[in-house]
């Protein structure tokens, strides 16, 4: 009985998986058809499997450029947002006070704000500054950059928050005082390499959320040459027409990179994550 009932839980987890994996089956037999076999059948395989479609894509939506906007744009956000909300959360928990207890519960709160209800007053602030300051924060890859790492800092301070507190003992601090060692020292030395779980789930949440965001990048940049990949893609999907293969074949190259760095360090994100939520 408990042998069919096992079997009965794995058909039943593997038609969940390919329920789950149907939308990319259909994105990438679609990305290789033509328009006539794209509307003919979308759910058959193509004739062929001619990367002509792909090669257009790029083309047209200049990859290269685009993916070295994206790629930029993620790996600055998301080391400066590891960096400082890890030295930010070590120092709220280590600083007992009313402000500390304060300034975390306001962090926190910013995780639970929709990004829509704030990105038209965000886009004015921004000209404002650019004004005020002489800076460019729009259209500019750095003003993108500054926008994700405050949108990034509640989340990050929460999860590294609850694993120091949790996990990461005061003695060993307090022994490497002891032995002369400052403030910066024992952050680097100490206690960041404890972090290490908890900093692979932020990263990896975070190249998710930031690789793939298209709707702070489309309001931020406005020139072709600054665009991130998902703002390029969308080129395909014009107001009387979509060309669906080559807008096919671009969602496809756009998730590759994602999903190679999520399974190279997907053992950490579950560690990570249940470290983090243990005190909060």
């Amino acid at each position: 009985m408990k042998k069919a009932g096992n079997a009965l839980a794995n058909i039943l987890l593997l038609a969940f998986c390919l329920l789950y994996m149907f939308p990319i089956y259909i994105i990438f037999v679609n990305s290789f058809k033509d328009r006539a076999e794209l509307y003919e059948n979308v759910l058959a395989l193509p004739k062929s499997f001619s990367p002509q479609y792909y090669a257009a894509a790029i083309s047209k939506m200049n990859f290269l450029g685009a993916f070295k906007n994206t790629f930029v744009v993620t790996l600055v956000s998301v080391l400066i947002i590891v960096v400082l909300t890890a030295m930010t959360a070590w120092m709220l928990v280590r600083t007992q006070s009313r402000f500390s207890r304060f300034l975390y519960g306001f962090l926190i709160v910013t995780m639970l704000i929709p990004f829509q209800t704030v990105m038209m007053p965000l886009m004015q602030e921004m000209n404002l500054l650019s004004k005020a300051t002489g800076l460019s924060f729009k259209d500019s890859l750095g003003g993108l950059v500054f926008m994700y790492i405050g949108f990034g800092a509640g989340m990050g301070v929460f999860l590294f928050h609850g694993f120091i507190k949790s996990s990461v003992p005061l003695s060993l601090e307090e022994a490497a005082t002891i032995d002369g060692a400052n403030t910066w020292q024992v952050f680097w030395r100490i206690v960041f390499p404890l972090l290490k779980p908890t900093a692979v789930t932020i990263a990896i949440l975070d190249v998710i959320w930031i690789w793939n965001d298209y709707l702070l990048p489309s309001l931020t940049l406005t020139t072709n040459a600054k665009k991130t990949i998902p703002v390029m893609a969308s080129m395909f999907f014009g107001s009387y027409t979509i060309q669906w293969n080559m807008s096919m074949a671009a969602l496809i190259l756009t998730i590759i990179p994602v999903v190679v760095f999520y399974f190279s360090a997907q053992k950490y994100i579950i560690k990570g994550i249940a470290a983090g939520a243990v005190k909060g």
